[in-house]
């Protein structure tokens, strides 16, 4: 498995701590930056982990910000990309498991460190259940597409 990760100035701490659980797990990490605590836009950081995800650098992707909520609105804007912003376990499994989420959203500076490892190991490690859920985000893919449903 490799996973993409993005983070702007306010994720850029958590970005750090999960690159180096997932690298201890033996997970190839495709480190999209940012690389320091500077200011910069979180939109660019999103856009790096979605556009890996679709050129095939990654299979999933994790996207920092302070809150998670912009830099996942950014990453939901490449086609293809399901990203969801997660401030806990149940809604990392459930983003997964029904909603076939690619790229997981968290708060640098809402989320502690403990806490969003347990929803980045949820998140990973979550199947999509398929079945009626597979309908339902064809039907995201299909609005994606433009078209009406």
């Amino acid at each position: 498995m490799r996973i993409a990760l993005g983070a702007d100035h306010g994720g850029f701490e958590l970005k750090n701590e999960i690159q180096a659980h997932l690298e201890s797990q033996g997970i190839e990490v495709y480190d999209c930056g940012t690389n320091s605590k500077d200011s910069v836009d979180y939109p660019k950081y999103g856009f790096l982990v979605g556009d890996a995800i679709n050129n095939g650098k990654a299979d999933l992707g994790i996207v920092v910000c302070g809150t998670g909520l912009g830099i996942s609105i950014a990453a939901n804007k490449v086609p293809g990309i399901r990203a969801a912003a997660c401030t806990e376990t149940y809604s990392a499994r459930m983003a997964r498991e029904h909603n076939n989420a690619n790229v997981l959203g968290l708060g640098g500076r809402v989320t502690g460190v403990g806490l969003a490892l347990d929803i980045v190991d949820i998140f990973i490690k979550t199947p999509f259940a398929g079945g009626r859920h597979a309908r339902r985000v064809d039907l995201i893919t299909a609005i994606e597409q433009g078209e009406r449903i």
